[in-house]
């Protein structure tokens, strides 16, 4: 009998298709493109921050689980974040660049950094050429001009010469510093980034979070003050959206149990965040009539953008799959075998080998937020997580890069 979606012969199958679409993306010149839906360079896009590394990352990770071709693809974007994104004036990165040169916003953000973090960590940990470089800038950058701590978090938004300071705070960006600051911490064995990654989690999900019932505020002011009207004439925002988004709730339940498994004692209150966050982005998300998880809703759990969006397809069956094989509570195995088999069936474009992004309520194509196929990273992790352990972090884990003498939790 055929494996059923979600299987690991399936998931293997579907990520070498995946990584075929993703290759696409390779600029000679230099730099991963933005791919439309056929897989062609989508017209109008420079290279972006966080496509870029994302897509180095994709590269590393496939590399180290066996794909040596894919080492090249990250040496070429490991070049790619030392050159064309790279602000050799003041250190760090530009969000973006045009395919001319040209940077039209230099401001500095902690989301793309992030990435870079998570890229150069993996690059690193497959041995790219010049990955530990890379690796040794980007924690140095991120861990002084994003880290705050005083605040416990980081900052959002600093210009380039990073005198002048956002006074805007955002959970999304912090969301990705965890998973940066635990690959980090798994490559490099320096257990600050676990340390700063737990503290992160504390603030926006220890208390944020459970004090509005595991809705997770998105907005914050300087002070971490939740803003919880922020954006509410843009509910549709790609990186800013109105209101509690659940995929980020599946997010930030993988990345808890992931935090827990790496410490020889965590705190009691990660795994009942970790399952609350689930239970409630299943019941605010979760449409009884039809197929897919909702963007967004309100702060009554109301949907407010029904699109149906692959990340966070992605995220929810790694949610549920993390939390069958570290509580082995009944019910998480059955949501992940529904959540495959809608994936299978409304988001797997057979005929080019990606994930469609964007569905709409009714599951016809969308692109109501975004446009074309950007990166292969949530797909790319969500077809490949499963089959890696918790702890270390998969940068790690896939090549049996743990340093000597770290040790697991449980």
């Amino acid at each position: 009998m055929a494996d059923l979606p979600g299987g690991a012969s399936w998931r293997e199958t579907r990520r070498r298709e995946l990584l075929t679409f993703a290759r696409r993306s390779v600029r000679p010149e230099g730099g991963f493109v933005w791919l439309d839906a056929s897989g062609r360079p989508e017209p109008g896009k420079g290279l972006e921050l966080w496509i870029n590394a994302r897509m180095t990352y994709v590269f590393a990770l496939s590399a180290l689980l066996g794909e040596s071709d894919d080492l090249r693809l990250a040496d070429h974007g490991v070049r790619t974040l030392r050159t064309l994104l790279h602000d050799d004036d003041h250190g760090g990165w530009f969000d973006a660049a045009g395919l001319d040169g040209s940077v039209p916003d230099t401001t500095k953000r902690c989301y793309g950094h992030a990435h870079v973090v998570m890229a150069a960590a993996t690059a690193a940990s497959a041995g790219a050429e010049g990955g530990q470089e890379l690796l040794a800038e980007a924690l140095e950058v991120h861990g002084t001009r994003f880290w705050d701590d005083t605040a416990g978090r980081c900052r959002e938004e600093l210009s380039r010469d990073w005198s002048l300071v956002d006074p805007y705070r955002g959970a999304n960006s912090n969301m990705h510093t965890v998973e940066a600051y635990q690959i980090a911490a798994d490559v490099t064995g320096d257990q600050v980034w676990r340390d700063r990654a737990l503290s992160i989690c504390a603030g926006i999900i220890d208390r944020n979070a459970r004090e509005q019932g595991w809705r997770i505020p998105e907005h914050f002011d300087a002070a971490w003050v939740p803003l919880p009207g922020y954006n509410e004439d843009r509910p549709a925002d790609p990186f800013r959206p109105y209101g509690a988004t659940p995929g980020h709730a599946f997010e930030w339940s993988r990345l808890l149990l992931q935090q827990a498994a790496g410490m020889l004692e965590p705190p009691v209150w990660i795994e009942e965040a970790a399952e609350a966050l689930f239970q409630q982005a299943v019941a605010d998300a979760v449409e009884p009539d039809r197929a897919g998880l909702v963007y967004t809703t309100d702060w009554a759990g109301l949907p407010s953008v029904r699109e149906r969006f692959h990340w966070v397809m992605g995220e929810a069956v790694l949610a549920a799959e993390a939390l069958s094989s570290r509580t082995n509570r009944p019910g998480h195995a059955a949501w992940a075998r529904r959540w495959w088999s809608e994936i299978d069936e409304h988001f797997i474009d057979d005929a080019n080998g990606s994930w469609r992004h964007e569905l709409s309520p009714d599951l016809a194509p969308s692109s109501r937020t975004w446009t074309g196929r950007p990166d292969a990273y949530h797909a790319f992790n969500a077809l490949t997580l499963p089959g890696l352990p918790l702890f270390p972090s998969p940068s790690a884990a896939a090549g049996d890069a743990r340093p000597r003498g770290q040790e697991p939790g449980r």
